[in-house]
């Protein structure tokens, strides 16, 4: 059986997991960072706690934190229903059930949810999405994109997400993007026609410390070649 989404899910990860996924060091934190596509994640709620600077972008920022816990909870049934029928996609080790799954994904989003409203009053949740971003260029050290650009890959064409990119090359000197597969734990076939794309570019599939999905290990660097430093 294959899992089929219809729309983008808000599904938010934890703080610890942004570190896992993105191989993120104690100076790295220190960095100007923007989470894009971040959904009802806690790391900006953690972040903001340790005194970091973190924003971050979502579509779904446009509503109220009522209405976003709404649309999680309408999610929430179909999410669980895929993974259990498709239980074999997944590592169960740190996680040992669906049912254990959900409530680790609620435990992050209720954090969120109890940020949300002061965090968005902050600036630190902003309603804006990709590939479009309200932000002036190189405004940013590092951009982290969690489970959207290539999880999608059924639902975003290739053009969606190279102008993706771009966009936020733009306006940082970095971007990580994570997994580098499809919602069936299938690598995207985008991830091939990237490096193939880009030739002025410094791409690098790189191991991190987190696997969920099967195969699931592993992010994309980006940087520009003449700022191949951070």
């Amino acid at each position: 059986m294959s899992i089929q989404y219809k729309n983008i899910k808000p599904w938010g990860r934890s703080y610890k997991e942004y570190l896992q996924m993105f191989n993120l060091t104690e100076s790295e934190l220190n960095l100007n960072i923007l989470g894009c596509a971040d959904g009802p994640a806690s790391f900006n709620s953690k972040m903001s706690k340790l005194g970091k600077n973190t924003i971050s972008v979502d579509p779904i920022y446009r509503f109220s934190a009522i209405e976003i816990e709404s649309k999680i909870n309408e999610s929430y049934e179909d999410i669980l229903t895929q993974t259990t029928n498709n239980k074999d996609k997944f590592i169960w080790t740190n996680i040992n059930s669906p049912e254990e799954l959900g409530e680790i994904r609620m435990q992050s989003m209720k954090l969120f949810l109890a940020d949300f409203e002061s965090g968005k009053l902050e600036g630190r949740y902003i309603n804006a999405e990709l590939p479009n971003l309200p932000f002036k260029d190189n405004e940013f050290d590092l951009i982290l994109c969690s489970h959207f650009l290539f999880l999608y890959t059924d639902n975003l064409s290739l053009d969606f997400h190279v102008k993706s990119i771009k966009e936020m090359l733009r306006i940082a000197r970095e971007i990580r993007i994570f997994p580098l597969l499809d919602c069936n734990a299938i690598k995207s076939r985008y991830v091939k026609e990237l490096n193939e794309y880009f030739d002025d570019l410094i791409i690098e599939e790189i191991k991190t410390n987190y696997e969920f999905q099967k195969g699931g290990n592993e992010m994309l660097k980006i940087k520009h070649i003449k700022n191949n430093q951070i």
